[in-house]
């Protein structure tokens, strides 16, 4: 993507009514003011809160909006050149359900209070293979504990990854700490009894690694 293109789309986001970018200084001293609040002040309704995790162009979380008008859902990603395309999809659609928040997701915390969130997806993250960088990885056990603290008692987590390191690890790591695994699945696609929400979505890079006859991994567990 060209340097004028991105330019344009982080003008085009700073009008976006459904794109939210706190600074991390604003995060981290507490002066967010939509953190437990956004029910109340910015879906303006009570219905559950979901988060997708490193949500690229935007396309899950779009996707989940539109099949679940009865859900709010908001994207996660540090690089909003590229949310702006599901955040510009929203818009045109008056999809009112649907937000984008630009921050890193180690400051997850500073976005949203205790027991705010419902669900939480992670899509395709970038498995990070090397043992170096085994902190970065979504689903270790520091980020679970994150996750942990802004989900509700009963939520539920979402791992999907063409990756079968990230899915091995994951559940490596679910099964050691005493988590509850609801489901899991090597290959989804060859599972006829894989939920529809999974195999129902699918991304751009997702319909490439099918075509390549790459499986797609699925894990849906609650953290204790």
């Amino acid at each position: 993507m060209g340097s004028k293109n991105k330019l344009r789309r982080f003008k085009e986001n700073e009008k976006f009514e459904n794109v939210i970018q706190p600074s991390r200084e604003e995060l981290t001293d507490n002066l967010f003011e939509l953190k437990g609040k956004w029910s109340e002040n910015f879906f303006k309704n009570d219905n559950p809160v979901v988060l997708e995790l490193g949500c690229g162009k935007g396309e899950y979380t779009v996707e989940l909006a539109r099949q679940n008008p009865d859900k709010n859902f908001i994207g996660i990603d540090i690089k909003g050149a590229r949310f702006w395309r599901g955040a510009k999809t929203a818009v045109e659609e008056n999809l009112t359900n649907v937000a984008f928040v630009r921050t890193q997701i180690e400051l997850i915390e500073y976005v949203f209070a205790t027991a705010e969130v419902s669900e939480i997806w992670i899509t395709f993250p970038d498995p990070q293979i090397k043992y170096k960088r085994t902190k970065h990885r979504l689903t270790n056990a520091e980020f679970l504990q994150r996750y942990k603290n802004i989900l509700k008692e009963e939520g539920i987590m979402h791992l999907k990854t063409d990756s079968e390191f990230m899915h091995g690890y994951t559940l490596g790591l679910l099964h050691g700490e005493g988590h509850e695994i609801l489901y899991a699945h090597h290959d989804i696609y060859k599972n006829e009894y894989s939920p529809k929400e999974v195999t129902g979505i699918q991304t751009f890079y997702e319909k490439q690694y099918l075509e390549k006859g790459k499986p797609i991994t699925y894990i849906r567990f609650k953290i204790k």
